[in-house]
């Protein structure tokens, strides 16, 4: 692991080793030489910010890039007026690129004041050819570019950035390679993400996610439980196991292992406490891992489902591989089986085709399921997926007025679920002191709803047991008991 590395003894005289993540090693000390040279010349310290567009995968991967920044020599800032900045940048949907662009004329602004700033672009905004080709003609003062599939080379193309003049670009197109066991730099001490696979095989009709993260690679079971051990014995009591479809995990394994047995093994660590996953794919949702929750003590009572439509038509449009049919009585099977569990969704309005009616089966499925939250978004367009090329685009104010009546009925329905839990005791790990209101603390209770307790930072990264006083619709006022 990382952590038995000593930069500083390594040789950066000779040549870089072949085999990873040995040779991003070398480069991370090569890397401390040129910014400790640096800093040397300028007579202070030299600052970084990773900027974070996107999805908790992404958030994942920018905690690897300040780790590597950190341990080369760079001070993390939150200030975008740094010596270097780097955007890891999402590019779901159409609007999420544009503002990226209008992100990068306000750094341009700052390298005019101080040219010696370097900027740094990476992400899955970055897999697409007619960014990169925008990025060359309208960008040159951008100075290093790279994808999803080498972010482990950061170490190796930050050195280059101090060898080399003008704008490096780095793409790979796909990849089988999966390099861990790099610096981290957490967001919190108590909680952590962790990689256990990557790349997405289902092909949604309005996903780019596949073109950019490429297909499917799931990681060796051992090195993920390694991983975790260590996490824990840093002091993590909450982890959450991340992957496009964590429930197609294993698959393409010389030995494969599905992801409930996966779940079988994690929960065996002795120290760790919680355990989270995302996202779930309804299609893959097996009965085996509805019993690995049922019995578990470490699983959230939390399990997000993307319904994406109520419809079957729409469905089948999407791609998605299940019929309005099987994902009710999927959801109801699970509520059976786990009566304490909390489920949450995604929901696309205005989807190309989407009738009046197509829209009401998708409220009626909110009703039917009872979701405890959903994130709601309105269709766009995505350039290089095939719903874009669809005829029949719902008009604007047709999927204004319906995102308008189903957000009503999602928060009806949720408030509804929160309400149920006023007045119990129930256990939530404290994460932060309340920024809003002095004196209060926030803390997620194992069905990922948020509850706020009179405390301090004192609290922070504890299991506590909280008595549930009053629910706000999304979130519960309480006490420490």
């Amino acid at each position: 692991m990382y952590d038995g590395i000593n930069l500083d003894k390594i040789d950066i005289s000779g040549q870089p080793p072949e085999n990873e993540p040995e040779r991003q090693y070398y480069f991370m000390a090569k890397a401390r030489a040129y910014v400790k040279a640096e800093r040397e010349r300028l007579g202070r310290p030299l600052m970084s910010e990773v900027v974070t567009f996107g999805c908790q995968m992404n958030a994942r991967d920018s905690e690897k890039l300040a780790g590597i920044l950190q341990q080369v020599g760079y001070e993390l800032t939150e200030d975008e007026n740094a010596d270097f900045v780097i955007f890891n940048t999402c590019t779901v949907r159409d609007n999420a690129n544009q503002r990226v662009y209008g992100r990068l004329g306000e750094l341009n602004g700052y390298k005019r004041r101080n040219p010696e700033m370097k900027i740094a672009l990476c992400g899955c905004m970055m897999q697409e050819p007619e960014v990169i080709e925008k990025l060359k003609k309208s960008y040159r003062f951008v100075d290093l570019i790279f994808g999803t599939h080498n972010i482990f080379k950061f170490a190796e193309l930050l050195c280059a950035t101090f060898e080399t003049e003008g704008m490096i670009i780095d793409i790979w197109k796909d990849t089988d390679k999966i390099v861990e066991d790099l610096p981290v730099e957490r967001k919190y001490p108590f909680k952590s993400g962790i990689n256990i696979m990557f790349g997405c095989n289902n092909f949604c009709s309005y996903c780019i996610v596949p073109y950019v993260r490429g297909r499917e690679r799931s990681r060796e079971p051992k090195d993920i439980i390694r991983e975790i051990e260590q996490l824990v014995a840093d002091g993590v009591v909450e982890i959450m196991l991340l992957g496009q479809n964590v429930n197609s995990y294993g698959k393409n394994l010389d030995k494969p292992i599905t992801f409930a047995q996966l779940l079988r093994e994690v929960e065996k660590i002795e120290g760790l406490q919680r355990i989270r996953f995302m996202t779930s794919h309804p299609k893959d949702l097996s009965d085996e891992l509805i019993q690995v929750m049922k019995e578990s003590k470490k699983i959230c009572r939390h399990l997000h489902l993307p319904l994406q439509s109520g419809s079957t038509r729409i469905l089948q449009q999407m791609n998605r591989r299940y019929t309005r049919e099987q994902y009710l009585e999927l959801a109801q099977r699970i509520r059976r089986e786990i009566p304490d569990i909390a489920i949450t969704t995604d929901i696309i309005v205005g989807f190309p085709g989407e009738t009046l009616e197509d829209l009401e089966q998708t409220i009626d499925m909110v009703r039917e399921v009872k979701y405890d939250n959903a994130f709601t978004f309105i269709y766009s367009k995505r350039t290089g997926t095939p719903a874009a090329a669809m005829e029949n685009q719902v008009p604007e104010e047709q999927v204004k007025e319906g995102f308008d009546r189903l957000l009503k009925v999602v928060q009806e329905t949720a408030r509804e679920q929160a309400a149920k839990h006023q007045g119990k005791i129930m256990e939530a790990l404290i994460e932060e002191v309340n920024e809003s209101t002095p004196g209060l603390v926030t803390g997620r209770l194992s069905n990922n709803m948020i509850v706020h307790v009179p405390g301090n930072e004192i609290l922070v990264g504890k299991l506590v047991q909280v008595s549930l006083d009053e629910c706000h619709g999304f979130y519960y006022i309480g006490r420490v008991v």
